[in-house]
């Protein structure tokens, strides 16, 4: 069974308040007391003159309604005088039906969708962490504590297998992939930007200056003299038919070269865009591409890369985590206080953070308010009453004292009213 919860009566001012309280309950008897003397003194000496009644009359009354004050004001707290009167200790009698009674109104007066709802709404989540981000020792607290977690993350993932799951998931996925269409998309793009007449351009260079290569045109007059009738060979045909060659070749390069609406251009232009166009829906090359993502994907060599790429990162988290080094955290927290600025800098973002965290506040709300009725009202019912009583009578305590002078001066004037008319009515 749980222990009675207990209270501390050490917070600011509560030695003052028990001071305060203890000097006006004494007043309060000490008034209690002085109508109690003046009613008897007043009532002995009525004979000596009729103002003595009305003095008595107004004592008397206070008395009883300073007593019944001080009856009602002790009876909501205990037994007055220790006896076993009938509904009396109010609230040490009704501890359970009070605990749950409490815990029912703040499930349906504090707890309801829509003020729970108006309330969260009010909140700017998004600026909140925004500001929070910004700061750059919180980045900073933020970037140590995950690097802390991060090894035993890692060690999760391996010892759990996840890493497995991973490794198969992303397998599947990349199998999955139609590289054929992706390329052709991806080359298409490069021909609309005009990449590809870089390309061409540098073909172009590197032919010229193959051309012009001494070992280039000895390769082509030997191959043009051995095609050459003798009689020509005699003459070396062979070596000013290479100069034209390579002459004009060059010529025609330059040319290209220097004419970016050059006709031939536009021939390579047909040229790579059928590529294109065959690659993304030609059958035989879609197998081959298909063919050489498999044959990428079994090599051993991928696997040992992959294997190489997770070690190295463990090594180098478990030493950013031992504070061996301070790339990675810095790095981190830079990536936080970023994040906050973007996000302060983006009044829309922040709209849907707070809209998505109101609903999620909203349903877990709605979710544990029962819980949490049950939570109090439990807590409220091991309440240790006696050390609660105290606690209540320190800080509400000198008010209720003040009733019982309100008892007394209300008492006393309604009694000396009644007095009045009844003296006035034995002259009529």
């Amino acid at each position: 069974m749980t222990p009675p919860a207990t209270f501390s009566f050490d917070t600011p001012g509560d030695a003052e308040r028990a001071a305060e309280l203890r000097r006006v309950k004494a007043l309060a008897t000490l008034v209690l007391v002085s109508t109690l003397a003046l009613f008897v003194v007043a009532k002995w000496l009525v004979p000596v003159h009729p103002m003595f009644g009305f003095i008595a009359a107004f004592a008397e009354a206070a008395t009883i309604g300073g007593l019944a004050d001080w009856y009602a004001v002790v009876a909501l707290f205990k037994r007055p005088l220790g006896l076993p009167i009938p509904h009396t200790a109010i609230i040490q009698s009704n501890q359970a039906r009070i605990a749950d009674k409490l815990g029912e109104f703040i499930q349906v007066h504090f707890l309801e969708a829509r003020p729970v709802e108006a309330k969260l709404r009010e909140i700017d989540f998004g600026s909140f962490v925004a500001d929070w981000l910004r700061d750059r020792k919180r980045s900073d607290d933020l970037a140590r504590f995950a690097l802390r977690l991060l090894p035993e993350a890692v060690s999760a993932t391996e010892s759990s297998g996840l890493m497995t799951f991973i490794i198969r998931r992303m397998s599947s996925q990349l199998q999955a992939i139609d590289l054929a269409p992706l390329a052709a998309g991806t080359l298409r793009g490069f021909v609309a930007e005009g990449r590809h007449q870089i390309l061409f351009d540098d073909l172009l260079r590197v032919m010229h200056e193959t051309l012009n290569q001494t070992e280039t045109m000895a390769m082509i007059r030997e191959k043009v003299r051995a095609e050459l009738p003798t009689l020509l060979r005699l003459y070396r045909a062979d070596k000013f038919l290479v100069n034209k060659i390579v002459a004009s070749a060059t010529a025609f390069f330059n040319e290209v070269r220097s004419d970016p609406k050059h006709p031939f251009r536009g021939e390579f232009d047909r040229m790579v865009l059928g590529f294109v166009d065959r690659l993304g829906t030609d059958q035989a090359y879609i197998d081959r591409i298909d063919g050489l993502k498999r044959d990428l994907l079994a090599r051993p060599e991928l696997a040992d890369l992959a294997r190489t790429v997770w070690t190295n990162m463990r090594s180098f988290i478990e030493r950013s985590a031992s504070g061996e080094t301070h790339v990675l955290q810095h790095h981190l927290a830079g990536m936080f206080v970023a994040a906050g600025e973007a996000l302060a800098g983006d009044a829309e973002l922040r709209g849907e953070i707070n809209k998505g965290l109101v609903a999620v506040l909203r349903s877990f709300v709605a979710d544990q308010k029962s819980g949490v009725s049950t939570f109090i009202s439990d807590q409220v019912k091991a309440w240790d009453m006696a050390q609660l009583i105290s606690l209540i009578e320190i800080n509400i305590g000198r008010d209720l004292q003040y009733i019982r002078f309100n008892g007394s001066l209300i008492g006393g004037l309604a009694g000396l009213a009644l007095y009045s008319v009844e003296f006035l009515l034995r002259w009529l």
